[in-house]
């Protein structure tokens, strides 16, 4: 039996910063989210939860949390998360990155 590679979740100091905006309930949430999903399989896209972002360089992966959402890179073993917005704030995020 294969065993699953596991990848090491690191965030990136304004996505801490993001996640303290967050109410607790709301901050534990997106956390137990991160841990669930992006632990295993962090490329595998999934119809409404994982989306790989086009024309981006290296590639840039989202994650929904309900009206949240998780922008992350996948560097070797590690999901390196570099922000953690509300919906809202996400199409102007991800204009500053192109």
């Amino acid at each position: 039996m294969a065993r699953q590679k596991t990848f090491a979740i690191i965030f990136e100091p304004n996505a801490q910063r993001d996640l303290k905006t967050f109410e607790p309930p709301t901050a534990r949430a997106i956390l137990h989210e991160i841990q669930r999903w992006l632990t295993a399989e962090p490329f595998h896209e999934l119809k409404t939860r994982i989306k790989r972002l086009t024309g981006f360089t290296p590639p840039l992966y989202r994650l929904r949390v309900g009206d949240n959402r998780i922008y992350y890179r996948i560097r070797e073993q590690n999901v390196v998360v570099l922000a953690v917005l509300p919906k809202k704030d996400s199409d102007r995020w991800l204009r500053r990155q192109n």
